[in-house]
């Protein structure tokens, strides 16, 4: 259950939709079962607002020397994710969301957050975005990061409770209170319904 939203959403919202990735649906490396639940979910918010819409992508590297610090440990753990040893469409977009690129953007990344070392900054302020209505996976990872830092940044924070995944349902739940019950003044949860139906009614 959402919190609901604070205020309407104009024009200037971007939706950042994180890392569902061919990698991480059923049947792949890193799957998270109830991705396919979500999918709709996020092709009805980017099919309503491509041109607003930015995909990122969890980009791994081609080997284990390739990696940073303590993800040299990490890879050496999971050596099949590596660029290397993927299939050539592992780290693509899944299919249902691939087709909103363009006008949609994407933007790459190689750590849980997608303000890390990638141009994500740079294309919000291009937009003039003032608020970010966050999708993907996963909930407790990626989600919770690149969340964490837009709230740092001051961004309004908009989480689609309905349109994020994670592999652990722990996980996902627990987040699901913290966002409830530690960050009401920061981070806003809605239902993809709420958000649509806000958002419309400022463009």
């Amino acid at each position: 259950m959402g919190s609901g939203l604070s205020e309407l959403i104009d024009g200037n919202a971007v939706h950042v939709c994180l890392d569902m990735q061919n990698i991480f649906a059923p049947g792949n490396l890193w799957a998270t079962p109830w991705l396919p639940k979500v999918v709709p979910i996020i092709e009805e918010i980017a099919s309503r607002h491509a041109e607003r819409t930015i995909f990122t992508r969890f980009i791994t590297p081609v080997d284990v020397g390739s990696a940073r610090g303590r993800w040299r440990q990490y890879y050496s753990h999971w050596p099949e994710a590596l660029h290397s040893n993927l299939p050539p469409d592992g780290l693509e977009l899944v299919p249902e969301l691939a087709r909103f690129v363009p006008p949609a953007a994407i933007v790459d990344k190689m750590q849980y957050s997608a303000f890390v070392g990638s141009e994500l900054r740079s294309r919000l302020a291009a937009m003039q975005a003032n608020a970010l209505i966050l999708t993907g996976a996963e909930t407790d990872v990626c989600v919770l990061a690149t969340v964490l830092d837009a709230v740092d940044l001051g961004y309004r924070v908009i989480v689609v409770h309905d349109g994020i995944c994670s592999s652990s349902d722990e996980g996902h739940d627990a987040l699901m209170k913290v966002f409830h019950g530690r960050f009401t003044h920061q981070i806003e949860t809605a239902s993809a319904s709420e958000i649509l139906s806000s958002w419309n009614s400022n463009r």
